[in-house]
């Protein structure tokens, strides 16, 4: 364990030397009045040893001045591998069974969920509140992961019937994830979505997966792949639905995903989110809740203000 000197923040991440919020931090310290404070990146690889999360988890629960952490790709497997370090979760971090969030409050540890409610915050930037029932669009998910589960879980305990999909289907190249969503739909009480899990590993059969759903669908690619990992969940012949909406959940990278999207715009008359607000909303949710301070919208927006800058 390290004795920090500094009021100190973790990010537990895979490449943290590439993301936006080390350059933004220090803006967002001052914005804040957090001058002394500082974001400390933690590298660990994909699915890494129980004992490496344990290790960073171990770091913020003994150190007095080790705050707390912003999780990006390791939510599933830093509670599974540290659940007894911590003194409680919130209800949305036992439901979703991830933590993006590690904070202290009077010396106990706490683990929070903040993606159910940024993709919320995230989608309502782009996607009108009548736009389900006024479409009968579908959703199609590539990635089962954390994003995947806390978007599940939105649509299926923080909105009204008119304003979910009539179908969403969740593609994923291993079961153990869909399976984990299909326990938790079933869990709560029915939302009128007929879900539908796909286990796949063939990107032409994303494509076909893809031609099949109506116009105005919702495309989301929550794999990773074009940040994490390379390529894209479709091939450069998949086809994105008319008029529909394409979400890259990721904001960096080679952004395969987005790419293709980008090519069919104009032809297909495609809305394209990249995941940049999704970041923002995330990030000053969870710093806000690491140095207890409040993030207002008038504080929100001098954040985005400065993140844009050094973007």
């Amino acid at each position: 364990m390290i004795t920090r000197a500094a009021p100190t923040m973790y990010f537990f991440g895979v490449t943290t030397g590439k993301s936006s919020s080390l350059r933004m931090f220090p803006g967002w310290a001052k914005i804040l009045g957090l001058e002394n404070a500082q974001l400390v990146g933690v590298d660990l690889p994909i699915n890494a040893p129980a004992a490496d999360y344990r290790a960073a988890v171990e770091q913020i629960k003994y150190d007095p001045l080790s705050l707390g952490a912003a999780v990006t790709t390791h939510k599933i497997n830093v509670l599974r591998a540290a659940l007894d370090l911590f003194e409680d979760l919130t209800s949305d971090a036992k439901l979703c069974q991830e933590v993006s969030c590690i904070y202290k409050r009077e010396g106990r540890l706490l683990g929070h969920a903040v993606d159910p409610y940024t993709s919320a915050r995230a989608m309502r930037q782009f996607i009108p509140a009548d736009y389900w029932s006024r479409t009968n669009a579908d959703i199609l998910c590539f990635g089962a992961g954390g994003s995947a589960v806390a978007i599940t879980t939105h649509f299926l305990t923080r909105t009204a019937p008119s304003e979910r999909p009539r179908r969403f289907v969740l593609v994923n190249r291993s079961p153990g994830k869909l399976d984990f969503i299909r326990q938790l739909v079933a869990g709560l009480p029915p939302a009128g979505i007929d879900f539908e899990y796909v286990e796949n590993v063939d990107p032409e059969v994303n494509d076909r997966l893809m031609a099949q759903l109506p116009p105005g669908s919702l495309v989301i690619n929550a794999t990773g792949m074009g940040k994490d990992t390379p390529g894209s969940p479709i091939t450069d012949a998949g086809c994105f639905p008319n008029d529909g909406i394409a979400w890259e959940l990721n904001y960096r990278g080679e952004l395969g995903f987005m790419h293709k999207a980008l090519c069919q715009r104009e032809a297909r008359r495609l809305h394209i989110e990249d995941g940049w607000y999704y970041f923002l909303a995330g990030w000053s949710e969870i710093i806000g809740m690491v140095f207890d301070v409040p993030i207002t919208t008038e504080v929100f927006d001098k954040l985005a203000e400065s993140a844009a800058a050094v973007r």
